[in-house]
Parts: structure tokens; sequence; C-alpha cells
């Protein structure tokens, strides 16, 4: 299992940025894909899930201003992210569990300036 993350970079407060993970090695369209964060000296967390049937759920800081989705023919979920604050800034990470193994990708750097 292999996931690709990319998409993050550096952004005024205000801005928008759309994070990719493409994902090998599963069966995609079966698999419930997350997207987490960890901001310096905090632990990680979660952000946003979208499950194999394309149901959502967002973190209470990111509701509204983020949109997970998934394009099932490319193996690849995005994570939308608009309004950036600088709070926001954090190395996101994509998820995935086989077999209760959980799987990462590398991370992405988003960095909001404010």
């Amino acid at each position: 299992v292999q996931l690709q993350a990319s998409g993050g970079g550096l952004v005024q407060a205000g801005g928008s940025l759309r994070l990719s993970c493409a994902a090998s090695g599963i069966i995609f369209s079966f698999k419930d894909m997350d997207w987490y964060r960890q901001a310096p000296g905090k632990q990680r967390e979660l952000v946003a899930t979208i499950t194999s049937g394309g149901s959502t759920n967002y973190a209470d800081s990111v509701k509204g201003g983020f949109t997970i989705s998934r394009d099932n023919a490319k193996n690849t979920v995005y994570l939308q992210m608009n309004s950036l604050k600088p709070v926001d800034t954090a190395v996101y990470y994509c998820r995935t569990v086989v077999l209760r193994t959980m799987y990462w990708g590398q991370g992405t750097q988003v960095t909001v300036s404010s």
C-alpha cells in the first residue's frame, strides 16, 4: 500500500489550497480515507473522513471551510481547504486502514501566513 500526498505550500490567510493523495496497492473504491494534520508541538488530529460510499465527516475546527472528496477512477482523495487561517498551519497526512493496519502518506506541509 502506498499513499502519495501532494499540494501543500505557503498561502496567505484567507487563501485556498487543494491537497491530493494518490493511493496504490489497494482497492481504493472499497476504502474509507482520512486526512489528518499535525501542527508543531501538537498531537496529530483527524481533519476529515470520506467513506467508501462517499459520506463525509469533519473536525469542528474545519467545518464550513474544508471539503473532502474522492475520485475512484483516479484512486485519489482530495482536501479542498478554503478560508485558510494561520492555525491551519501543519503537516497534512492522508491515511487508510487495511486489515487493521494503518497506512500513512508521507505528509505535505501547509503554511498559512498572517
